[in-house]
């Protein structure tokens, strides 16, 4: 792979489902970016979301002519976060009325939602939602307890329920991202559209940290970690610039080895004092593989920045290649890539 391409695979560009926008997808292309998300809400249904899909992985590089595998993702949590809609797809119900079920009941219906994913074409969800929102916050927690997108106010109940819904996808060969670490629990803002959004709870030794913990045993390909800060664990640093976060703390002390992808870094208010291309340098510095930005436009600046920073910087380099080392693993594991 070129430089230009290993930058590449570190990215996941945004792309409308309803209505994708043919210059993104020339940017994403132009830059050798190796997953999308789809974004949005669409109600087109399984079989016109496959057709669109299979547009975009025609569009994909060719290496040593062998077509690397492109990662497909969404928001399919359900509730009011689901993306993908209209014939085909059910309507999947609130975390909180997920967690209220039996957890063999879950898995089995979860299942069934990762079928029509990967009928769709989808390959990686972007669940579950391992956040615990504790009973005396509720709904006053914005970005998750508001939406009712979290399994429950204990560690018990989320460590349960996400391991029941991830259980469910790896049945139908979907992979799922644990999120978002190290929970965005205890937190009144919302990282997508406030600034300054602190956590001054959360410990390394938190209970909070269990379904995260949990899903990491059972093998959770990817985990996001948020774009919130964490006073009691890092106050320097947005968890998803900080080395005490990821490296130490998800790496090291969780023993996680699969793919670190960021909250979004394209739009999040969260990130807004930083430029593009310190967001993209400052994520992968800190150990984190997969830049999620769901505005397009950002990348080529992210990409021009990762490959100048590998150019002068061994270091920064021997990263990057881990990185893409882990993202090529995750596509293996998918059979989005034939290394035989």
């Amino acid at each position: 792979m070129t430089a230009a391409q290993r930058a590449g695979q570190l990215f996941m560009g945004g792309i409308s489902a309803a209505h994708p926008d043919q210059a993104q997808l020339r940017t994403l292309r132009n830059n050798h970016v190796g997953s999308v998300m789809l974004t949005g809400r669409s109600t087109a249904g399984t079989t016109a979301t496959r057709k669109l899909v299979d547009g975009f992985r025609g569009q994909t590089d060719r290496i040593a002519d062998r077509r690397v595998g492109l990662l497909v993702a969404t928001d399919q949590e359900g509730g009011r976060v689901q993306v993908l809609n209209g014939p085909g797809f059910s309507a999947i119900p609130s975390g909180l009325t997920q967690g209220s079920w039996p957890t063999a009941t879950l898995r089995t219906q979860a299942a069934g939602w990762a079928k029509q994913l990967k009928a769709a074409g989808v390959n990686l969800n972007l669940a579950p939602v391992a956040d615990v929102v504790p009973a005396a916050l509720g709904t006053r927690n914005i970005p998750i307890g508001s939406f009712q997108r979290e399994y429950g106010h204990t560690a018990d109940t989320v460590t349960s329920h996400t391991g029941a819904f991830a259980a469910g996808f790896a049945q139908s060969g979907v992979m799922t991202t644990l999120k978002h670490f190290p929970g965005l629990g205890q937190v009144i803002g919302n990282t997508d559209t406030t600034a300054n959004v602190v956590d001054s709870v959360t410990t390394t030794g938190s209970s909070s940290l269990t379904p995260f913990q949990a899903g990491i045993r059972a093998g959770s390909p990817f985990v996001m970690v948020s774009s919130a800060t964490y006073t009691k664990i890092d106050p320097k640093h947005l968890a998803a610039f900080s080395p005490t976060v990821i490296d130490h703390l998800l790496r090291s002390q969780l023993g996680f080895k699969g793919v670190v992808i960021s909250d979004d870094l394209g739009n999040a208010v969260a990130v807004r004092s930083f430029s593009p291309a310190q967001r993209a340098v400052n994520f992968i510095a800190a150990g984190g593989d997969m830049i999620l930005t769901v505005q397009p436009s950002t990348v080529p600046a992210m990409t021009q920045a990762i490959q100048a920073r590998m150019r002068q910087d061994a270091a920064f380099r021997a990263k990057v290649d881990d990185s893409v080392r882990r993202i090529l693993d995750a596509k293996h594991n998918a059979g989005l890539l034939n290394c035989s």
